[in-house]
């Protein structure tokens, strides 16, 4: 997501065959604290994902369409969301959906307090808790009024920060916690996008999983489609169809005689529910 989130600066600073299969439950068990006594099946997507910064135009999507992407990563909202998205819109939304495009809402929330760079929203310690049960509630609201139902997973956007620093790495992980209790609670599905050798790190290998996210997106730039080779921790982890992974940056691509410049991503994941 070179860029899309924030600035390509600080993105670069922080680098250190298409299916689809609805399955009743699936990836929920990895997940704890679901507040829903019945949640919709899970919508799962697995094949080839692209992200890219603004949500392409209705003709772009048209164009590229030629079956060698099957999902689009689009960013629903949050303060720390990098670009415009003119394009975005419910009926957008439906259009693509009935083209045969599955969608990844991804919400752009506050980041870390230890993180280089400015933002315009970063927690703390003390608003860690009810900022994430505030940006949950914004992220809901963005992606209900998309078209995007109930039982779809929301991905945090969390960019790198230093882990190894406690106060700050604890200070994050009470807001996902936060966050995704409380997506959870509206019978959203928790999601997460971060580095490996970080953010996404940090969620992975937390002692305490009680409300973390259920579905980890992990940036890890090896230019290998995949999620499971190169799948850094434990097997059983983020099982089944619980990952996503982001493998290639900037890419320029033409498909249908359109070019755009988007993120590769190799998926295996809960997607929205459009209707």
């Amino acid at each position: 997501m070179a860029g899309h989130r924030q600035s390509k600066k600080r993105r670069y600073i922080a680098w250190g065959a298409v299916g689809v299969v609805v399955a009743a439950g699936a990836g929920i068990a990895a997940q704890t604290s679901m507040a829903a006594t019945t949640w919709p099946a899970q919508k799962t997507f697995t094949g080839r994902a692209f992200d890219t910064c603004t949500a392409p135009s209705l003709s772009a999507m048209k164009a590229w369409h030629t079956g060698y992407y099957g999902a689009a990563a689009v960013y629903v909202g949050g303060k720390n969301r990098g670009c415009a998205q003119p394009n975005l819109t419910a009926s957008w939304v439906k259009s693509v959906n009935s083209l045969g495009w599955k969608l990844i809402p991804i919400y752009v929330g506050a980041q870390p307090p230890c993180q280089t760079g400015s933002s315009p929203e970063k927690l703390t310690a003390a608003t860690a808790a009810s900022l994430g049960a505030k940006d949950a509630n914004d992220a809901v609201a963005k992606a209900s009024a998309l078209g995007m139902k109930a039982g779809s997973p929301i991905y945090l956007d969390m960019e790198a920060y230093d882990i190894k620093n406690k106060a700050c790495n604890d200070a994050v992980l009470t807001y996902v916690r936060s966050f995704t209790k409380t997506l959870r609670a509206k019978t959203y599905r928790g999601g997460y996008y971060g580095f490996t050798s970080s953010s996404a790190k940090a969620v992975a290998t937390a002692a305490d999983k009680k409300d973390l996210p259920g579905n980890l997106w992990y940036a890890l730039y090896d230019k290998k489609d995949t999620t499971t080779a190169d799948w850094p921790w434990g097997a059983g982890q983020f099982t089944p169809h619980s990952r996503g992974h982001q493998y290639l940056v900037n890419s320029k691509e033409t498909r249908g005689g359109v070019t755009l410049t988007v993120d590769r991503d190799s998926w295996d994941a809960p997607v929205a529910i459009i209707g």
